[in-house]
């Protein structure tokens, strides 16, 4: 989510994943239209990778399930907050009144 990553830069971020694997599952996200390859080098070939506004979208919500698998013990661990550290918790904001919601209060009402 911290912008354009290069195939190295994203191996790194993933200590284990075959490079096969990875450029199989890059393909698949770009062919999702979840990421956009924008080729850097033509020889040889080489692309950064970044989230179009689908896959920033889908961004959101994969930390609110590791916030939810952390709180629940399920080993991921929440986003943190990179000037101190602290991990980050979502919450629920209203922006026509600013002020925040609690859904377990019964304040969220779906449509």
């Amino acid at each position: 989510m911290g912008g354009p990553r290069r195939f190295a830069d994203l191996q790194e971020a993933m200590p284990g994943i075959a490079t096969n694997v990875l450029a199989q599952r890059l393909r698949q996200l770009e062919a999702d239209r979840l990421i956009l390859a924008v080729p850097y080098s033509q020889r040889p070939p080489r692309f950064s990778y970044d989230l179009t506004d689908s896959g920033r979208g889908l961004g959101g919500a994969m930390w609110l399930l590791a916030q939810w698998s952390s709180d629940h013990g399920g080993g991921a661990t929440s986003p943190v907050h990179d000037p101190c550290g602290t991990p980050l918790v979502a919450r629920w904001w209203c922006p026509t009144c600013e002020q925040p919601g609690d859904p377990e209060a019964g304040e969220a009402i779906w449509v």
